[in-house]
């Protein structure tokens, strides 16, 4: 599973959790994405697997709907 959410420049960011994370993935997208910036949890599966055009890849704020980061970033 990873997570995507709207990063700088409005560019979809993955997050990818670390092996050995042993937390819930909403717990991981509260912690590492920025404060107040919404994400959604998807299956591997869900990502294209062209990765040629990643930089074009775009997402419905609307769709990022299963939680909003917390943690402030230092």
């Amino acid at each position: 599973m990873k997570i995507i959410f709207q990063g700088a420049n409005n560019i979809v960011s993955v997050l990818t959790p670390a092996p050995d994370w042993e937390g819930t993935m909403e717990e991981l997208g509260q912690k590492c994405i920025p404060v107040g910036v919404k994400f959604k949890i998807i299956e591997d599966s869900e990502l294209p697997s062209d990765r040629e055009f990643r930089d074009a890849w775009e997402v419905d704020e609307a769709e990022l709907t299963d939680g909003v980061g917390e943690q402030e970033q230092v």
